[in-house]
């Protein structure tokens, strides 16, 4: 059994005439004949019966005749949806990222990105997590790009600079650190912080950073998310190095620049390699790594 003996059938079954349907299918009456006979062959059944010049379907053709119309529509609807999903113009967009992009960049790409007249139609779905869990879902195709931390040992993924961030020490308001503006990262050392758990990209930097001037920093508890992390700041429940977020300026909170070490918090764009990537996508991916080498970087 085929598709094309499928619509043969239902067309044969509309017309209820061998020479009609035939003529509308663009094929001979021999031809047709032979697919339906096949059909009936494996399906074992007949499925048109003769009444005087013309045919029609039996008691087992209409009953199979139902499930037929179903199929082939619910393949045309999946057709049309294809085509909807893969068009330029159209489609949708499944976009994973990390915390700290959704109240600003996120936004700001996507507001700029359904300005232009040709992508007004571009939907977006969206997806929140750490980097550690983007990573894998991007990998499984749930996500057609993702905006996260780089990931060492990952050939497979494209990771290409899009934005950074200015990591920073934030603290309540009156914490001993809370006088000052700016420190160095040494100077923090007998304090207790509030600590990213092991699944957040930025990890790796921060422990790279308190290597470098050999320092054990002194944990009181872990988070995975931003926001989890700056309301606890600001309780005096610890202090916290944390990318400098808009949503700082919300809480009871002092920020500290880091004098030393010197850093650079990049996140990137990721995409696999040599994998297929809608037009929509494409699209999105080509504008927003424009615009943030414009406006980022």
């Amino acid at each position: 059994m085929n598709l094309r003996q499928l619509y043969y059938f239902k067309k044969l079954a509309e017309r209820e005439h061998y020479t009609i349907a035939a003529a509308e299918l663009s094929i001979t009456q021999p031809s047709l004949s032979h697919s339906i006979a096949e059909l009936e062959r494996e399906l074992g059944v007949y499925l048109f019966e003769k009444q005087g010049r013309n045919i029609r379907l039996t008691k087992y053709g209409r009953f199979y005749l139902t499930y037929v119309e179903k199929s082939l529509a619910e393949l045309e609807k999946g057709e049309k949806l294809l085509h909807e999903l893969t068009s330029p113009s159209h489609g949708n967009i499944d976009l994973g990222f990390i915390y700290t992009m959704g109240a600003h960049t996120v936004p700001e790409l996507v507001q700029n990105f359904t300005k232009v007249e040709s992508h007004k139609d571009i939907t977006f779905s969206f997806f929140q997590g750490a980097t550690k869990s983007i990573i894998p879902d991007l990998k499984n195709e749930k996500f057609d790009l993702a905006i996260c931390s780089y990931v060492e040992n990952e050939p497979d993924i494209e990771f290409l600079p899009l934005t950074k961030q200015e990591l920073v020490i934030v603290v309540s308001e009156n914490h001993p650190l809370a006088k000052y503006d700016s420190i160095d990262l040494k100077d923090t050392a007998d304090y207790s912080y509030i600590f990213f758990s092991d699944t957040s990209g930025l990890r790796p930097l921060i422990d790279s950073l308190f290597a470098e001037i050999n320092i054990q920093p002194k944990i009181g508890c872990y988070v995975e998310e931003d926001t989890a992390m700056v309301g606890l700041v600001s309780v005096d429940y610890g202090i916290s190095i944390m990318p400098k977020i808009s949503s700082l300026s919300h809480y009871n909170v002092k920020v500290l620049s880091i004098n030393e070490p010197k850093h650079d918090r990049f996140i990137y764009l990721a995409s696999l390699k040599n994998h297929y990537i809608s037009p929509a996508s494409k699209a999105f991916k080509d504008f927003a790594l424009r615009y943030g080498e414009k406006h980022f970087l």
